[in-house]
């Protein structure tokens, strides 16, 4: 019997679901950009994409060999990633150039997953990162938020039905893919009126000696690509 349940349980996660009809895909894009461009939820919401952010960081850090030390997560919804290792190279300048670009490439590879029909596998995958990033995390308060957001996947992936399921999938991927785009603007906004001194475009100037702007456009040309790329295939996979 168990050995049915497990059968029954991976056949769900590695499943397809049908596709949502184009109002849900567009009614989701609405209510992700409503989330996104108000600040008093934007403030709130950030916390998501600070998340991915540093959670980018940390993962591609473990990817090129450097030694992950922590992650903290702070209420003004700002992060910090330390790992330990070559302060120089092509290490370090992959993990610093992972954090502004990670929400929009999350978004993107949600994206494929949901054009593919894998709504489950995104919710599950999600859980699963969530679940990994917790132990990583160093602080109460980055452990209660991912803490939240695990929770909030995994219940909506056991409790509700496929539809409300795929609206919340499709929920996150928008955001992500919207919500990435707007920290790269308010960077730069800072950067303009002096201060983001030490953010991740300086840190790769200084890695690179390519100036911080070039890094800074950088960064718009993923994540605006993402969302196109991204975008269009969310469409794309709605039923007619």
């Amino acid at each position: 019997m168990e050995i049915a349940d497990l059968s029954e349980l991976w056949d769900r996660v590695t499943g397809t679901q049908p596709a949502p009809e184009l109002w849900l895909v567009l009614a989701t894009a609405a209510v992700a950009l409503a989330v996104v461009t108000p600040y008093g939820v934007w403030r709130v919401a950030r916390n998501t994409i600070t998340i991915a952010h540093e959670g980018g960081h940390g993962l591609v850090a473990l990817l090129t060999g450097r030694k992950l030390e922590g992650i903290r997560l702070h209420s003004d919804t700002s992060g910090l990633t330390v790992s330990r290792g070559k302060p120089t190279g092509l290490g370090m300048i992959l993990t610093a150039a992972a954090g502004y670009t990670a929400p929009s490439l999350l978004g993107l590879a949600g994206a494929a997953l949901l054009s593919a029909g894998r709504i489950t596998a995104l919710l599950w995958g999600a859980t699963a990162l969530l679940l990994a990033l917790l132990v990583m995390v160093r602080n109460a308060y980055g452990m209660l938020t991912v803490l939240l957001t695990g929770a909030l996947f995994l219940l909506v992936s056991w409790l509700t039905d496929p539809e409300v399921q795929a609206a919340f999938a499709y929920g996150v991927v928008w955001f992500l893919l919207l919500g990435g785009v707007r920290p790269v603007w308010e960077l730069q906004a800072k950067r303009r009126r002096g201060g983001a001194g030490d953010s991740d475009a300086d840190q790769l100037a200084r890695l690179t000696r390519m100036p911080a702007p070039i890094w800074l456009l950088f960064f718009h040309a993923v994540v605006l690509a993402c969302l196109i790329a991204g975008g269009g295939s969310l469409l794309d996979a709605a039923a007619p």
